[in-house]
């Protein structure tokens, strides 16, 4: 299978200026490098505040990357043309975690829908108008009229309109930042099935950010753990949900509770601490003021992704 979009030592840097502590500078991304195949998902899980949403920003340039280079179809996207860009822009597109705030409220669901469209000079009006009512039958979503504002739709409702969005201009590949995570739980299984049926009927590639560890279990077809911006581990979904290796992979997949509990305890792997401020990261490797079993060397040196099995990668000095 092949490459749609690499990776190479990618960094996002931000300064910080304070009148206490002069500049800082906070490492959100820190040196990412992998693939996502044509056709795959790949799910990016972490803790809250681990840079798994600035990854996905700095992918659809929202946020140019301070170091790196990513390649999309083996073209170098910071090396391309505007005119390139703009041709790419209509293959590559986001669903943003909250419905509610990623709407102009003042715009009508026609206006949002066909306003992609109209940039990209795709059609007449009256077809701009065809095609958005198409799309929003496709997310399951059919309306007679497309003059309502997204204020008069429910949260679910809201985020398939995000979806058609995403869809509008037919892409290829999707990033997907936390989709359900702002919407009831009764709502988050309509959407999901939703998103796995359109990556089949649209042959579409997705970057799916989540912490929730169920989610990426039920979409992925590999995941990505990330913590203090880095990859500490990365392989096939049963791989890494059945054998993880990373401390902190397993402590992240053992917090996931069964549909049906066995009798007695289960046995849960916790954490101590809080996760190190990015803006100064522990030396060495970065889990280990929290690892129970971190020895001298993970605190002196930084440990590299290294193949364990097939395509399972871990980054951790504790692997032989």
């Amino acid at each position: 299978m092949e490459n749609l979009l690499k990776l190479e030592n990618v960094k996002k840097y931000f300064i910080k200026k304070s009148i206490l502590k002069g500049k800082s500078i906070l490492k959100a991304v820190d040196g990412i490098s992998l693939s996502i195949r044509r056709g795959e998902t790949l799910g990016l899980v972490g803790e809250s505040g681990c840079g798994k949403s600035t990854l996905g920003q700095v992918i659809l340039n929202l946020l140019p990357p301070t170091d790196g280079t990513i390649y999309y179809e083996d073209k170098n996207l910071q090396k391309i043309s505007k005119k390139e860009e703009r041709k790419l822009r209509r293959k590559i597109q986001i669903v943003f975690q909250d419905p509610y705030s990623s709407l102009d409220p003042r715009m009508t669901v026609g206006a949002i829908l066909t306003s992609p469209l109209k940039i990209h000079n795709i059609g007449t009006k009256r077809e701009r108008q065809e095609r958005a009512k198409e799309t929003l039958a496709r997310v399951g979503l059919p309306l007679p009229r497309l003059d309502r504002f997204p204020h008069e739709f429910s949260g679910g409702q809201r985020q398939r309109i995000g979806i058609a969005r995403a869809l509008i201009l037919d892409p290829e590949f999707i990033v997907l930042d936390e989709p359900t995570s702002a919407l009831d739980v009764s709502v988050q299984a309509q959407i999901l099935n939703l998103i796995k049926k359109l990556r089949e009927e649209m042959k579409l590639t997705y970057l799916f950010i989540s912490h929730d560890l169920s989610v990426i279990k039920y979409l992925s077809t590999r995941i990505a753990v990330m913590y203090l911006g880095k990859i500490v581990e990365i392989g096939k979904t049963k791989d890494i949900t059945k054998n993880p290796i990373h401390p902190y992979t397993k402590a992240l997949f053992s917090s996931i509770l069964p549909p049906y509990p066995p009798e007695g305890e289960k046995n849960i792997t916790t954490l101590e601490g809080d996760v190190p401020s990015p803006t100064n990261p522990p030396s060495g490797c970065r889990f280990h003021t929290r690892c129970p079993y971190a020895k001298s060397i993970c605190k002196e040196k930084e440990p590299e992704l290294k193949v364990v099995q097939g395509e399972h990668m871990v980054a951790c000095h504790l692997i032989i």
